[in-house]
This record gives C-alpha cells, sequence and structure tokens, in this order.
C-alpha cells in the first residue's frame, strides 16, 4: 500500500512538473533579442517603457522578453510609487499592453 502511495505522488508530482513545463514561456536571449529588433519583428525597450509609463506609473526592476504561443512578449515588473510590485505585459511586435496586475 504504501510503494503505491508513493508511485501516486511521483506521478502526480512529474505531471505538474509537466504542465508548469508546458505552460512557462520560454526565454529570449541577449543575440536573439538583438536580432529580432534589428529585423524589425519586435519594439525597442525603449518604446515599450514609454507606452507603460503612460499606464502604470513606477520604477523598472525586472524585465524579460518571452515567446509564448501569441508571439514575443516584454514581461515587466515595476515598482509603483505606493510601494507595490507590479506585473505588466507588453506584445513586443506592437507595443500595445497586454496586461497589468499586482504581482503577489
Amino acid at each position: 500500500m504504501r510503494r503505491l502511495h508513493l508511485r501516486c505522488t511521483f506521478a502526480a508530482a512529474l505531471l505538474a512538473m509537466l504542465a508548469a513545463g508546458l505552460a512557462h514561456a520560454d526565454d529570449v536571449g541577449p543575440e536573439t533579442a538583438k536580432r529580432l529588433l534589428s529585423e524589425g519583428r519586435i519594439k525597442p525597450l525603449s518604446e515599450i517603457l514609454d507606452a507603460v509609463k503612460r499606464q502604470a506609473p513606477g520604477e523598472m526592476i525586472e524585465v524579460e522578453l518571452e515567446l509564448d504561443d501569441a508571439g514575443y512578449v516584454y514581461e515587466l515588473k515595476l515598482l509603483r510609487p505606493d510601494g507595490k510590485v507590479q506585473e505588466v505585459e507588453a506584445d513586443a511586435a506592437s507595443g500595445n499592453i497586454l496586461k497589468i496586475e499586482d504581482d503577489d
């Protein structure tokens, strides 16, 4: 009985890790980002930051460029003036803000 429980626990943990891996976007490295920028496939981060500042004031504390099912996305974390952290996602090709939410 104990072996069955351990196997089930292991199987559940493995499935959870696989699901998390499938749901996670792929980080884009600096060389790929430079190439995408030079090809005009993504906007410069400075343009994205200007758009973000208009809708979500704060100091940028982290930024990532990721490839997900919808395309390339800038994912930013901002420190708002009230001290809370906010996550902003912007379409890297168009610069449109996709999501603004508090980071828990």
